[in-house]
């Protein structure tokens, strides 16, 4: 039997939370205060998950870079291959908030948007 101990990440409560398993298989979550808490424990121990947030380069913007991340959370093995296709990316200005920057972020279905607006010069 493996114990992992977690601290939650859903709320600014970030609570300590244990988990018990046996192999792949989780035998108990305990030390959260709410049920998000019990989703991300079990989620961090088998297919950990992150947002990416990061800058897109701009081409004729009143801003050279553009801030972004993934609409919904990337497989954390992912990571480093999404940052890959962003860095060889750039947008041509003008670029809204919500504006799909890629469509599909290193073959993983989801997408990147913009999360501010730049101007065109």
């Amino acid at each position: 039997m493996e114990t992992r101990e977690l601290t939650c990440i859903n709320c600014p409560m970030g609570c300590r939370i244990t988990v018990k398993l046996d192999g792949d298989n989780i035998l108990s979550v305990e030390g959260n205060t709410c049920k998000r808490g019990d989703t991300y424990a079990r989620t961090e121990v088998t297919a950990p998950v992150r947002t990416v947030t990061t800058t897109i380069k701009v081409i004729n913007g009143v801003q050279d870079r553009i801030s972004c991340k993934t609409k919904s959370p990337v497989p954390k093995d992912k990571i480093f291959d999404v940052m890959e296709v962003i860095n060889k990316v750039a947008c041509e200005a003008p670029v809204k908030i919500g504006d799909i920057l890629i469509e599909n972020a290193a073959d993983t279905g989801i997408p990147v948007l913009a999360t501010k607006n730049v101007d065109k010069i």
